[in-house]
């Protein structure tokens, strides 16, 4: 076996210049038109073209980055479907001013999307949710595949800039929320010449309940106060295990450009969270904040060291969940660790020290082989296709490769438009790989595009990875960057087109003849409905368009769209009171403000609904207090 031979100094140094002054960044020309197309005589265009009346294959589900949204393309087209908003308001749908999703919202006006997860059931997409963080504000999102929209967010204490989830486990029992940002517990002020011994880099344990469609914290782990990357859930026979990446094991409070590269090697988190659940049963945690805290070198057990490669970025679990693989950011190689060993390791106390009370396990007792592909530089994140091969991003060199983790060996490799982070295969983190496509998303774009000025999207670039070699058949602008996506096919979702009649909302009407305009002291109840192509608040009124409320009112308006019809969306937006709302088909809606402008405002549908869309308008009309 190989042994591991820590980065030689001046690595880091000599790995960013080369990425500065050495890359080519000139139209692609090579591998693409040489690939090999044994496997189709299809032309590229062919591959990717969806002719009307067709539909895409899968679906792409790509964070937003700091927009705060998800992106949701279609594979092959690569056509952009639909933004779905989640950490930030979106005028455009009304999100963040209806009442729903201003409390989801809360007090904040933006997010940082990351690392979308689909919900699993036996380790693969069941197509009913999906999860994200917020990096910005420590925040968890739920949404519904169903609907494309946001059910649930948390704020999670005690962390600060939950980096990814965990790909949740296999059948959905807990999405792990590890934190980038040490801090200390409950946010306190600390000085940081106390970071060693008062910070820490708690990482959450999150239920789903999908009666309520709620999120919930099940427990806490105050692990050392080091940044924790991103994660991978074990499956099959790892299913009770999950991976987390870190870095800044040095524990430096500045210039982490420096500081934070210069041990040889960071750390793997190797958790069991069937035993951390036990402690939680077993009673075998602190109460902080109000959460069930589990210290590590306190309550111990469940939670092991693997050393690797310093400054780590992606950790990846492959299919038949035997090894996990992960790399140092800057290093030339990966590397391949087994579970089967690391579980021996475990058992026979095979550990090599420990650090803040957690043991370490030895790296050759752990390690199965590294993968050192000639001239690849910057391996970050790995991928699965239907037959096991791994696929791995080349931050530095901007290629994709291709390898065998059972032998190691190179199988091909691709150059990519430019420096990419993250790529997803279809269905490839999951228990059974689809293989066929595989999307690389890249951080630069340059030349790629036409010009909008200084600033340049991302790109994600679509790769056929069907035949033995692999080609780049399509590429598409994103902004901006994405941060991890997730493909899932098309047949495992299955949306809804219009909401059914609910009963039970004391704000629905479904009769134009049960419209209503309540007063109760100074609050107006607005009980309406939207139709094509007309508002109606109140049937039985003489204009039963308008609503007239007098100056400091509160006004508490319901709407729903009686329009049973699919895509048959309205909007509604009253001029100069700066809000708009959404109603899809059978939804009702509502949105709380105050009256605080006297006057006459035009109010109109906002969203295209009919040939007569423009005529759907009337009036809110404020009377001047005396």
């Amino acid at each position: 076996m190989k042994k591991w031979i820590p980065p030689v100094a001046g690595l880091v140094t000599g790995l960013l210049a080369a990425t500065v002054f050495f890359a080519d960044f000139s139209p692609q020309t090579g591998q693409q038109a040489t690939a090999d197309k044994s496997n189709s005589n299809k032309t590229n265009a062919e591959k990717v073209y969806v002719p009307l009346g067709e539909k895409d294959e899968y679906y792409l589900m790509a964070s937003g980055g700091h927009s705060g949204q998800l992106f949701v393309y279609g594979v092959p087209s690569m056509r952009k479907i639909r933004t779905v908003p989640v950490f930030t308001p979106d005028p455009a749908t009304g999100y963040g001013y209806d009442e729903h999703t201003k409390e989801l919202l809360g007090d904040y006006t933006w997010g940082d999307f990351h690392h979308p997860a689909i919900s699993e059931t036996n380790g693969e997409y069941d197509g009913k949710y999906l999860f994200a963080t917020d990096v910005a504000n420590s925040r968890a999102a739920v949404l519904s595949l169903e609907t494309f929209t946001t059910k649930d967010i948390i704020e999670v204490p005690n962390t600060s800039g939950p980096h990814c989830a965990a790909f949740v486990t296999e059948n959905t029992e807990y999405i792990f929320l590890p934190t980038r940002f040490a801090v200390p517990i409950g946010s306190e002020y600390a000085s940081l010449d106390e970071y060693s011994e008062t910070y820490r880099g708690v990482m959450s344990a999150l239920t789903f309940n999908e009666e309520t469609e709620k999120l919930d914290i099940a427990y806490q782990v105050a692990l050392p106060p080091w940044s924790y990357d991103l994660s991978d859930a074990g499956k099959g026979m790892s299913g009770d295990w999950a991976v987390i990446t870190t870095y800044n094991t040095e524990e430096a409070t500045t210039n982490l450009e420096i500081n934070a590269s210069q041990a040889d090697r960071d750390f793997i988190v190797l958790f069991n969270w069937k035993e951390l659940e036990q402690k939680i049963a077993d009673g075998e945690y602190d109460d902080v904040t109000g959460q069930k805290m589990i210290f590590p070198e306190k309550h111990k057990g469940g939670v092991y060291l693997v050393p690797v490669a310093k400054s780590p970025h992606g950790v990846d679990v492959t299919p038949d969940g035997t090894r996990f693989i992960a790399s140092g950011k800057l290093a030339p190689a990966m590397t391949v660790f087994s579970f089967e060993k690391a579980f021996e390791s475990i058992e026979n106390g095979d550990f090599d020290g420990e650090r803040n009370g957690i043991p370490i396990l030895n790296y050759d007792s752990v390690v199965e082989r590294e993968v050192d592909p000639e001239n690849a530089l910057g391996p970050l994140h790995t991928q699965f296709d239907e037959k096991g091969m791994a696929y791995t991003t080349m931050f530095i060199s901007s290629e994709v490769v291709k390898w065998d983790p059972n032998t190691g060996d190179t199988l091909d490799r691709v150059s990519v438009h430019y420096s990419p982070g993250h790529l997803t295969a279809a269905e490839g983190d999951t228990a059974a790989p689809h293989g066929k496509y595989l999307v690389s998303l890249n951080k630069l774009a340059k030349d790629l595009y036409l010009s909008v000025g200084p600033s340049h999207p991302e790109s994600m670039q679509l790769i056929d990875i069907s035949g033995d070699k692999m080609e780049i058949i399509q590429s598409a602008p994103v902004d901006p960057e994405p941060h991890y996506a997730q493909m899932i096919h098309a047949d495992k979702i299955n949306t809804i087109t219009v909401y059914p009649k609910d009963e039970n909302n004391p704000y629905a009407v479904y009769n134009q003849e049960d419209t209503r305009i309540e007063r109760k002291g100074n609050e107006v109840h607005v009980y309406g409905i939207a139709m094509r192509s007309k508002f109606v608040f109140d049937a039985k009124a003489e204009r039963p368009d308008v609503i007239e409320v007098n100056e400091g009112d509160k006004v508490f308006l319901h709407l729903t769209n009686i329009d049973f019809d699919q895509d048959i969306t309205h909007g509604m937006a009253i001029n100069q009171y700066d809000f708009n709302i959404e109603v899809q088909p059978g939804q009702t809606n509502s949105i709380i403000f105050t009256a605080d402008k006297a006057g006459t405002y035009p109010l109109y549908c906002s969203n295209f609904c009919s040939a007569l869309h423009q005529e759907m308008t009337g009036y809110f009309l404020v009377k001047p207090a005396k």
